[in-house]
């Protein structure tokens, strides 16, 4: 790292000739009008600015680069430096100072517009108190307007007018030639004054412009890439987070040697909208196209699944320390290598998509945790080289994606829990006497917690929900068939209470388990429609609505864990624990171990059998 402090004529020259450019990840920014004069009003005076931060290319830039707004003609040029903080303050100077077109700026309330700048020259002079109010800023076409544009307060549409008002363009600054005219024509004007004014206006503002020096800390060309990336989110003050795809995007579509060989830049952010398409369409549990892009999983999902196929493999073959997915090894991604995995990966998400169908999770709301995911296409498509999966293999991995959702193991920790899981994953399916998975072993599911589960957030209310729709639930009204994925939509199922709200006001008004999932069950609107007042009521409803006995009824009551005698009876109590110990069986068979503290409360179903239909 060296400390530089150019002229900013020489700032100035670079952007305009393309040497400085921004890097392809930079945003766009403008200062608002009020800021502008502001900056003009501090370089006038010669008051330090703020150190501005450039990186060196050594004529090879890691990122595609694109010229700084208004220097659009430098474009084409291999920059020599990449300017990574100062964009606002410099796109400002240059347009303001060098560009030759009004600045592209905005009023206080976010209104797009366009500025010319000027100085008034006496009021320039009257002391730095003033300074600010010396600079001003007038519409595009020069013309200033008060009284709804009806009166006209300042024109200054020619030089003419320019000169009489004693107002600079600051576009002038360094335009040696016409600022001369310029002066020329204004001592023409106000003659002898002029003569006095002129001399010192040169000496106390235009030299100050000229002269400024820019404090500049500039990085040299072999910085790696993540820590060119971490400095420039330390200096980044828009407010904006940098992600990772978006630096991929820019270090890809700088890649010489794709380009060399197909013509054209590699667009990263065309390559994810195709694939995020096909998943989608495909399995809208992997989100939507709709709207944010990134409903569902993401590109940095899609980027840290490939990262851990690679540093396996890498670490496999003695080339890396460890399976990684962090943020140092996306960017350290190859395009090569990322072009190499992408297809496999994609494979992977699209029987990840077939397998959550499996598990009865449909819809990206519905998933418990997303970025279980991620090791999962990870791990099928380095199997997917060795015929994947086999029935003991998608079994194991099945009990450990439960162990996973009913644990509630993804919900923090996930970038050294994912490499884990790939390994010891791959592991286990590789030797039967393998160690299970930590996920698996450290999984722990405790009975109290099924009181508390309540908020469709939580990824164990999700997954109890998930493993009733897997064993095959059917619904109250539409009684033909199972619900599935298509049915769950078509007939607007939800989550709604067995014993509703009214009952609990009639009878015993609060009682914190009326909102446990204990208490709900998938139901479809139709049949909640119905579903109020006392359970056994509803039901002599509901089932001749439906066209069936009690006894055929009765096993549609049955496929949702829930003993019908009891619910006949209105004995809450004794239908809260009922269910209460088959959820907890249910659960325990999905995790293939014990629930914690089953065996602490008293369960006068304990060891009831519920036939499915």
């Amino acid at each position: 790292m060296a400390l530089d402090n150019p002229k900013l004529r020489v700032v100035l020259d670079d952007i305009s000739s393309g040497k400085l450019q921004l890097p392809e990840f930079q945003r766009n920014w403008k200062w608002d009008d009020e800021r502008i004069r502001a900056l003009l009003a501090t370089i006038t005076l010669g008051y330090p600015l703020g150190v501005v931060m450039t990186l060196e290319t050594g004529g090879v830039p890691q990122f595609k680069a694109r010229t700084l707004s208004g220097a659009e003609h430098g474009g084409g040029v291999t920059p020599a430096k990449l300017l990574l903080d100062g964009q606002q303050r410099l796109t400002s100077l240059y347009q303001a100072l060098r560009q030759g077109a009004p600045v592209d700026t905005e009023d206080a309330r976010g209104t797009p517009m366009k500025r010319w700048y000027y100085i008034n020259i006496e009021a320039a002079l009257k002391g730095v108190i003033d300074r600010e109010e010396a600079v001003i800023s007038l519409p595009e076409n020069r013309v200033l307007r008060r009284d709804f544009g009806r009166q006209t307060e300042l024109d200054l549409s020619t030089r003419q007018l320019e000169c009489s008002e004693g107002m600079f363009p600051v576009n002038l600054a360094f335009d040696e030639t016409e600022k001369f005219a310029w002066q020329m024509q204004y001592i023409q004007v106000h003659g002898q004054e002029a003569l006095t004014l002129w001399p010192q206006f040169a000496q106390r503002v235009l030299n100050h412009i000229t002269g400024f020096d820019i404090p500049m800390i500039v990085l040299p060309s072999e910085t790696p890439q993540d820590a060119v990336c971490s400095v420039f989110e330390r200096v980044n003050t828009g407010g904006v987070p940098l992600d990772v795809f978006e630096l991929l995007t820019a270090t890809y579509a700088g890649d010489r040697s794709y380009r060399e060989e197909y013509g054209e830049d590699f667009h990263l952010g065309n390559v994810w909208t195709a694939t995020k398409q096909e998943l989608t369409t495909a399995h809208p549990v992997l989100g939507t196209l709709e709207g944010r892009q990134d409903s569902g999983i993401t590109s940095s999902d899609f980027l840290q699944a490939i990262s851990l196929v690679r540093t396996y493999e890498r670490k496999q073959e003695g080339k890396a320390a460890a399976v990684s997915c962090k943020r140092r090894d996306l960017l350290s991604l190859p395009l090569a290598d990322f072009r190499r995995l992408a297809p496999a990966v994609l494979e992977g998400f699209d029987w990840v998509g077939r397998f959550l169908a499996k598990q009865f999770v449909f819809h990206h709301g519905d998933l418990p945790y997303r970025t279980q995911l991620v090791p999962l296409a990870a791990v099928h498509a380095l199997l997917s080289r060795t015929g994947g999966l086999d029935e003991r293999s998608e079994a194991l991995i099945t009990r450990w994606y439960w162990c996973g959702v009913m644990g509630e193991m993804y919900g923090s920790g996930t970038e050294s829990r994912m490499p884990r899981d790939v390994e010891q994953l791959l592991a286990a399916i590789d030797d039967p006497d393998a160690q299970e998975p930590d996920t698996i072993v450290e999984a722990n599911f405790q009975a109290a917690r099924i009181d508390r589960l309540a908020s469709r957030s939580s990824a164990a209310y999700k997954g109890v929900y998930a493993l009733l729709g897997k064993r095959g639930v059917y619904d109250w009204y539409f009684t033909e068939a199972p619900m599935t994925g298509e049915t769950m939509v078509s007939q607007y199922v939800d989550i709604r209470q067995i014993f509703p709200k009214g009952w609990f006001a009639k009878n015993g008004g609060n009682d914190i388990r009326s909102t446990s999932i204990v208490n709900k069950m998938l139901m479809s609107y139709r049949a909640g429609s119905s579903a109020t007042g006392a359970p056994s009521g509803y039901l002599q409803v509901l089932a001749r609505e439906a066209g069936l006995d009690e006894v055929w009824f009765d096993d549609r009551i049955v496929s949702h864990l829930i003993d019908p005698k009891l619910l006949r009876a209105d004995d809450f109590d004794a239908f809260y624990e009922d269910r209460r110990t088959r959820l907890l069986g249910l659960i325990e068979d999905a995790m293939g171990k014990p629930v914690a503290g089953r065996e602490s409360r008293s369960t006068r179903a304990e060891g009831a059998s519920v036939d499915a239909h």
